[in-house]
């Protein structure tokens, strides 16, 4: 049975949550800050969940992070994992059910984001017409929205079923365990070979097969060489570090100085015994990188116009669903 132990008890009844490990809970915590001083009378709670007890820092007593230990009975064990993901990575599946009766409503946001604005509270609380979850369709799909995830393609899935980013996910507790979701998952994944599945993103993905709500991109700005520019003028409210480049070790000279200096400062009051490095290569040496991104961004400048258009506001919701899986 999957449960959850928490050091304080809910002060409401909808939460922003995260699920990591050790390694990255430092950074999910300066998230987790960050968005307590963007909302500091906040009507929801803020939650840090892991596989194994966390230990609160000090320091960081005053946003109010709950921290939760969830226990998932081994679930999870025989997923797919790589040099980047254990177990951890599915722990997003399990926390509806942890925290059912306890949370209407959950947003999971992954470790490596940058919160930059945006309404929270009223995030949480969108009509999402009976969907389980929302999210925002992954990068690959944003220019070209016909793209066939390499998953799929294993999978004989078609390429017309829109695919999402599970970096973000917003979660109606009673909907997600009345279509079993956790446990379709875990059926899918006894059933089908790991390397065709591919990771947690693909599991969920495959298992919805479009049935979820979507959300704008300002929710789940997935930060690469293709869309940063972008996002500069349209503000993004998360901005989403996926793939290996971060900017607590990149020093490339392929990511804004800015983000790096916030985690330094972070790092430095509230973990100082894991310092963030000096800048690395500034980004205006790098002018391979520049020409060729400047160049993406103005082939793609239409599509992506297009795809931004399908928004009215940041509390947009499309209905895209397919039907389950």
């Amino acid at each position: 049975m999957i449960a959850a132990g928490c050091d304080r008890p809910a002060a409401s009844d909808k939460a922003i949550v995260f699920a990591c490990d050790g390694n990255y809970a430092p950074f999910a915590l300066f998230a987790a800050a960050q968005i307590d001083r963007l909302a500091p009378g906040r009507d929801f709670d803020i939650c840090l969940c892991s596989m194994e007890p966390s230990v609160p820092v000090p320091s960081l007593a005053g946003t109010g992070v709950r921290h939760c230990r969830i226990d998932t009975g081994g679930v999870f064990r025989a997923m797919k994992l790589d040099a980047r993901r254990t177990e951890a990575s599915y722990l997003r599946l399990a926390l509806p059910a942890a925290f059912a009766g306890v949370y209407r409503r959950l947003l999971y946001l992954d470790a490596d984001v940058f919160i930059q604005g945006g309404d929270f509270s009223r995030l949480l609380d969108l009509d999402l017409g009976g969907a389980a979850v929302a999210a925002v369709r992954d990068n690959s799909q944003w220019r070209t929205p016909g793209r066939r995830p390499d998953s799929f393609r294993r999978l004989g899935l078609p390429a017309s079923v829109p695919y999402f980013n599970s970096g973000v996910l917003l979660i109606d507790t009673a909907a997600f365990g009345a279509a079993r979701v956790l446990e379709r998952c875990l059926a899918f994944a006894a059933e089908h070979p790991p390397e065709r599945i591919g990771l947690d993103q693909d599991l969920v993905n495959a298992v919805l097969r479009g049935d979820w709500a979507e959300l704008s991109p300002v929710w789940n700005w997935q930060y690469t060489w293709a869309s940063r520019l972008t996002e500069a003028m349209e503000g993004a409210h998360v901005v989403h570090f996926i793939g290996p480049k971060k900017p607590w070790r990149h020093d490339g000279g392929e990511l804004p100085p800015r983000f790096r200096a916030a985690y330094r400062a972070f790092f430095a009051t509230h973990f100082p015994d894991a310092p963030i490095g000096p800048d690395g290569t500034p980004p205006h040496l790098n002018l391979t990188f520049q020409r060729r991104m400047l160049v993406k961004h103005l082939l793609a400048s239409g599509k992506m116009a297009a795809y931004l258009g399908r928004f009215e506001s940041d509390m947009t919701v499309l209905d895209n669903r397919r039907g389950g899986g």
